[in-house]
């Protein structure tokens, strides 16, 4: 498989399987995600977007297919190589238990570390940067347990960042915060790659936030892909109702000009007498 060497980090599959058991979750999946680019991945609940991004960063195995980085397959790549190259932030993840915000974020340089070497200037420097870029500096010696959700989310991304991986792949990251929340986390990914050049593969559940934010959108329904391109392209009334079963008018976004999708109104119902 050949990839565009001016855009590296380009993950692909072939023909993926995914399954949990006997339960088959993404079948036969042909999908290229450009490098240098953001991604979203969207689609109905139990679709297989986690479960895609699980097998995209190797904590699946393929039942059937390949997964591959730059034309490389991910499973045959050594752990700590891949690990540099691919950082993970997972859906809620698992805090250790009264660890501070920097300790956690310290944990991001685990791939970079070789046994008996010191904690370098570089491990330092990257951890201060990650903690910058997140705003969570002044977190730093917060246990991350005691953290308002916001908090806790940028903390997270704060250890895929000192991870120091150009490709950043990011599951659910704005579930379960509220609107001022979910905006700073999508600004803070949006300036990764504008500043930073980072990739970007994230999972999110708003269309509207999936096609403001991202340049490439990846639609799944029942572990298959319905549609893969630019927002404007990919999001039509008559994919959202075919995917979502949600009928719906596809207006221009009054702020961005991206497709914002507005749903129909239910039918009057007769008034009572």
């Amino acid at each position: 498989m050949t990839t565009d060497s001016a855009n590296p980090n380009q993950l692909a599959t072939a023909g993926l399987q995914l399954r949990y058991g006997d339960r088959l979750i993404v079948d036969g999946l042909d999908l290229t995600l450009p490098g240098g680019a953001v991604t979203a991945i969207v689609g109905p609940n139990a679709c297989g977007k986690s479960t895609l991004l699980r097998g995209l960063t190797r904590l699946l195995d393929p039942a059937a297919g390949t997964v591959t980085l730059d034309g490389s397959d991910i499973h045959r790549m050594p752990a700590r190589a891949l690990a540099k190259r691919l950082g993970l932030l997972p859906q809620q993840p698992v805090t250790p238990e009264a660890i501070t915000v920097e300790s956690l974020v310290r944990l991001g340089r685990y791939p970079h570390q070789r046994m008996l070497s010191p904690w370098s200037a570089a491990d330092q420097a990257a951890v201060e940067e990650a903690l910058a870029r997140t705003g969570t500096a002044e977190l730093r010696d917060r246990p991350v347990d005691q953290l308002s959700g916001g908090q806790r989310q940028r903390a997270w991304i704060a250890l895929a960042l000192a991870q120091d991986t150009e490709l950043l792949l990011l599951d659910e990251p704005t579930t379960f915060l509220d609107l001022r929340h979910q905006l700073d986390v999508l600004d803070l990914v949006a300036d990764l790659h504008e500043e930073a050049g980072r990739t970007v593969v994230m999972v999110l559940h708003d269309l509207g936030q999936a096609a403001r934010y991202a340049d490439h959108l990846v639609v799944l329904k029942d572990g298959h892909l319905m549609a893969a391109g630019a927002p404007a392209e990919v999001l039509t009334a008559e994919l959202v109702e075919s995917v979502f079963q949600v009928p719906c008018q596809i207006v221009p976004d009054p702020e961005t000009g991206t497709p914002l999708v507005v749903p129909r109104a239910r039918s009057r119902r007769p008034a009572r007498v």
